[in-house]
This record gives C-alpha cells, sequence and structure tokens, in this order.
C-alpha cells in the first residue's frame, strides 16, 4: 500500500498532542493502514512498542469488549507504567458507551488517543458534547486516481486511460486493487455494500421497512449525480410501485445513507440570492465501485460518473462543494477552500457547439473573477473567454496546491 500522505501530512502534527484524534471514513476506505502507518511513524520517532496500544474492534479477539467499561479495564490493565500511551481504537462505534472510556482516558491519564469510525455522526453524542474543542477531526476518502496511478505506478499514456476506465467502472477502495479477477472484485464491493447497508444502516438506525428501504437504496446508488428533491423521490415511488411514501421518510433513510457514508449530500447554492436552497439536493456516491454492484444491466451513465469522481476528488482535496443555482443554468460546483474558490463544469465530451455554448455558456451570470473550469474527457483544448478547458484525467493528476 502507497503511504497516504495527504493524510498523514494534516494528522502528523497532532501526535504527540493530548487532542484526540478523530478518523472518519466509509468501511474499506483505508482508515485502519492510516492507523498502522501511524503507529510506524511513533516507532520511527523512537516510541517503544509497549507504549503502543492498538485495538480494531471489529476483530474476533476484542469481541469481549462490548461497553466502555470493558474498555476501561482492558486498557488501564496495559497501562503498566507512568510514561505517555498512543492508544488506537479502530471502528470505536462498535463500543457501547465508548464515549465515556474515551472521556475517562482523555481527563485521567497520559494518553495520546486516536479513534476511527465508520458514520458521520461519531462526534453528535457525548463525546463531542463532553470535549468541545478538544478533538481534531479527519476525513478519510477512498483512492483518488492519482494515489491509483501511484500504487500501480502508471505513467504511460495508454495505461493512464485503462487504469481511468477501470477506476470508473470500480471505484477506489484499496484492497480491491489487491484482486484481479472481476468475479473477485465484485464479490468483494458486495460484501462492503452489504455490511454497510445492514451494519451501519439497518441495525443501527433499527429500519423496520426493509424492502422499503433497499428499493430507496437502489434508487439513489443506480443514479448518482441526479437532483433529488423528496417531493420528485415521492412522485417516483407513486408512479413506479404504486406506493406512497412521506417526505419525512424519505428525508431519514437518506440522512441516514449519508451517515453512514454511502453518499454524500451536496446542498445547492443560489448564486444570486447567496443562500442555501432548503429541499433540493444532488447524492453523490463516496466510491463508484460500490454503485456499480447494484448497477446490474442498466445502461452506464458515463457523464453522471465523471461528474462523481470529480466531486470526491474536491472534497478529498479539502473543498467545501456545493451546486450552484442559477435563474437559466446549473454550475456543477461552486468549490471553496479558506479563501480560495473555483467554479467547476463537468461533460463527458464536448460533443457538438451545443454542448459547448451549455457548458462554457453556464457561466455568463457568474459576475466575479475567480477561476472557472470546464473537465472532460477531450483531449483538445477548448479554453475560451478566460474560462479554462482541462481533460479530467490530466486535472486527476495535477499537483494540489
Amino acid at each position: 500500500m502507497i503511504i497516504r500522505e495527504k493524510y498523514l501530512s494534516k494528522i502528523r502534527p497532532f501526535y504527540d498532542q493530548d487532542l484526540i484524534k478523530v478518523i472518519m471514513g466509509i468501511r474499506r476506505c483505508g482508515k485502519s493502514v492510516t492507523l498502522m502507518q501511524i503507529i510506524d511513524e511513533l516507532k520511527e520517532k523512537g516510541i517503544q512498542e509497549s507504549q503502543i496500544i492498538y485495538i480494531n474492534f471489529e476483530y474476533e479477539d476484542y469481541a469481549f469488549i462490548k461497553t466502555d467499561i470493558d474498555l476501561h479495564e482492558f486498557i488501564t490493565e496495559k497501562m503498566v507504567n507512568k510514561e505517555k500511551y498512543y492508544l488506537l481504537f479502530d471502528e470505536i462505534q462498535n463500543v457501547k458507551g465508548w464515549e465515556k472510556a474515551i472521556n475517562s482516558f482523555k481527563a485521567s491519564k497520559n494518553v495520546s488517543i486516536f479513534i476511527t469510525g465508520s458514520n458521520n455522526d461519531l462526534l453528535s453524542g457525548e463525546l463531542a458534547t463532553h470535549l468541545a474543542g478538544r478533538y481534531v477531526s479527519f476525513k478519510i476518502y477512498p483512492f483518488t486516481f492519482k494515489e491509483v496511478c501511484q500504487l500501480k505506478n502508471i505513467t504511460d499514456k495508454n495505461d493512464l486511460e485503462e487504469a481511468f476506465n477501470d477506476y470508473i467502472t470500480w471505484g477506489g477502495l484499496p484492497q480491491r486493487f489487491m484482486l484481479t479477477d472481476e468475479m473477485q472484485i465484485k464479490t468483494y464491493l458486495s460484501d462492503i455494500y452489504n455490511s454497510i447497508i445492514v451494519k451501519d444502516i439497518i441495525e443501527r438506525f433499527n429500519i423496520k421497512d426493509l424492502d422499503l428501504f433497499n428499493r430507496i437504496v437502489e434508487y439513489i446508488v443506480t443514479t448518482p449525480s441526479q437532483n433529488f428533491s423528496a417531493e420528485s423521490l415521492s412522485n417516483y415511488f407513486v408512479n413506479n410501485d404504486n406506493r406512497e411514501v412521506s417526505k419525512a421518510t424519505l428525508y431519514n433513510y437518506l440522512e441516514y445513507m449519508t451517515k453512514a457514508m454511502l453518499i454524500n449530500k451536496a446542498d445547492r447554492y443560489d448564486v444570486r440570492g447567496k443562500r442555501i436552497l432548503t429541499g433540493k439536493y444532488k447524492y453523490y456516491l463516496t466510491d463508484l465501485g460500490i454503485g456499480q454492484v447494484m448497477n446490474v444491466g442498466k445502461r452506464p451513465q458515463l457523464g453522471a460518473y465523471l461528474e462523481n469522481i470529480v466531486y470526491n476528488e474536491l472534497v478529498s482535496r479539502g473543498y467545501d462543494v456545493k451546486v450552484g443555482n442559477l435563474e437559466k443554468a446549473e454550475i456543477d460546483f461552486i468549490a471553496t477552500r479558506f479563501k480560495e474558490k473555483i467554479y467547476v463544469q463537468v461533460a463527458y465530451i464536448l460533443a457538438d457547439d451545443k454542448v459547448i455554448d451549455r457548458e462554457f455558456g453556464a457561466y455568463k451570470g457568474i459576475e466575479d473573477n475567480y477561476p472557472k473550469y470546464v473537465l472532460t474527457m477531450d483531449k483538445f483544448d477548448f479554453s475560451q473567454d478566460g474560462i479554462i478547458h482541462k481533460n479530467v484525467i490530466d486535472w486527476l493528476l495535477e499537483e494540489d496546491s
């Protein structure tokens, strides 16, 4: 596996701080490997192995640790001297009341704590309430395309295109690159999908109507990068399933999927009015490979997949990403990071003048001078009127400033 320096460089300054390091991400995105790389770096700094305690709560070896009390007793027995201990807890959400144990360690022990979890509301409970301002959080994502190329040492142009076709189909979850057979990849991704659905959503949120929930999940993951509202989704079920579904139920199920990090929600932003528009959102898959295992027999939506990849790339680079809303046009992405802002339009190819006018013309209502991009698979440069056109593969491989 590659060293994920883009994340380690952000976490590294906090290794010896008493702030709790919270690392979040979808299942199998590389959180455990990141913890292993942190442990390696701690040892390189001279920290003794006896002062490092790592527990993965998905391992059967630790199945006896079910509550905060179990965890507290187990760790306390391991701490036999007054030297600083480095506690690394993987998938901490599997321990009931884990916040209490972490709070106790933080308050009474000489420790540096790292925790990981696979749900977005990891910080919404007691930890956030009692330790406000005393933790730092980091989000880990599946491999970007650039990381895939580093992993596979790809530099040749033809190999790049082949690798990108594979990436747009099967996504960037790290362990799937250890598999060479397509059936193995499908099985692996299906297992991850089922784990997310069952463990992180159905069991966690006690969902009763499994048929409805599965239908909603299938609809969302097989139609990424689409505009959704509770009303449009409700109408879909009326028209296709002859079933009435309340908007509250739809919103709840979509929120559960977001908390499990299966999907990400992008708000719509009124560019002229400078406000968030409520009720209408776009949803993007955290990893396209998981959507692929559900997309059996459906025609590939290459434009939508490309838009999804660009969204994931932007958030992995640390941008806050919204969908821009103008009176007669939509900007695919308005991405902000500190004082930086960029606009991004995504299309599969600029097939004719009509498509060119649509993609570049979307910026006519934008009056500021922030950079504006059009990203496509085209190999010719169509830049015009100060709007930058780039091949999406080239853009994905750029150094992020």
